[in-house]
């Protein structure tokens, strides 16, 4: 390897080290194959976080039967419910939905 090219890359580990100890997540490849496999990403990123659908829904103000339909591509939720679900998994919009 140059050394350029080692010194980037010592630059790029010491940079993500510095992200993780700042608190970014890191992504499980499970959660990542997942969503490529087109599994539903609200109802992976609900899992990975370890809630159950009754948990979600009470926390982000919903009910169960509407979320389980949002999972299930049933519906496809209000940009406020969508907000409110990512909030509460600490994600962006564009991570819970297709």
């Amino acid at each position: 390897m140059a050394e350029p090219e080692m010194l980037e890359d010592i630059r790029d580990y010491d940079d993500a080290r510095q992200r993780l100890a700042a608190g970014e997540e890191v992504v499980p490849s499970q959660v990542v194959y997942a969503i490529l496999d087109g599994e539903n990403p609200l109802r992976v990123w609900r899992e990975h976080r370890h809630l159950t659908q009754q948990e979600l829904a009470d926390r982000a103000g919903i009910s169960k039967p509407y979320l389980s339909q949002l999972e299930a591509g049933k519906r496809t939720g209000t940009t406020d419910v969508l907000a409110r679900l990512a909030e509460t998994l600490n994600l962006t919009i564009d991570d819970i939905v297709r």
